[in-house]
């Protein structure tokens, strides 16, 4: 069965709590980020993970995502930086999950003009050697859930977000890299 876009962000999971967690060096990491996206077939991903301790929760082999009432696969948007980076701005659909994985690179997503998919969003991000960085519109409240490893997480809100503004939830980490999450703005007049 060929791989998914799913089958390959659930092995780059795996792969990068092995690294946060010590059973993987820099080196190994990178030869096996690169065998998953030269990766064809679940039967050439499984391979790459048999060794490391599976995500909690999640099956040893692969299985194709469930389909959403929307036609696409989980509800999951996924944006990918490795040695390079990834830019979203203007007008784009926020969907209701979204994963970020940054290695080497960096992921710079501009949500002042996008549309949120639902009242609370969730970005399950995975900045290795790279980083993130999130503009919000005014009026978002941000829940950051992610943990830095040798990196951080900078997540700003307005003072007060007010009562039903659309909630942005930060999960992941950050493994010698960063997260910056911030509303956009005003220019002060002068």
């Amino acid at each position: 069965m060929r791989a998914s876009d799913a089958d390959r962000d659930r092995t780059i999971q795996i792969l990068g709590e092995a690294l946060a967690m010590g059973r993987l060096t820099v080196y190994e990491h990178s030869e096996r980020l690169d065998a998953v996206y030269l990766a064809k077939t679940i039967g050439e991903l499984e391979p790459i993970t048999r060794d490391l301790p599976q995500v909690a929760g999640e099956r040893k082999t692969p299985v194709a995502p469930a389909v959403d009432p929307d036609g696409s696969a989980d509800g999951t948007d996924t944006m990918i930086a490795v040695f390079g980076g990834t830019r979203r701005t203007g007008r784009w659909r926020v969907r209701r999950r979204s994963k970020v994985v940054t290695v080497f690179g960096g992921v710079d997503l501009d949500m002042t003009s996008a549309v949120f998919d639902a009242p609370v969003v969730e970005i399950k991000m995975t900045a290795v050697f790279g980083g993130i960085n999130i503009t919000l519109p005014e009026g978002v409240e941000v829940r950051n859930e992610a943990i830095g490893i040798f990196g951080g997480i900078d997540a700003q809100q307005d003072d007060d977000p007010p009562l039903g503004a659309p909630v942005l939830v930060i999960k992941g980490f950050a493994l010698f890299g960063g997260a910056s999450i911030a509303p956009k703005r005003k220019s002060k007049k002068t």
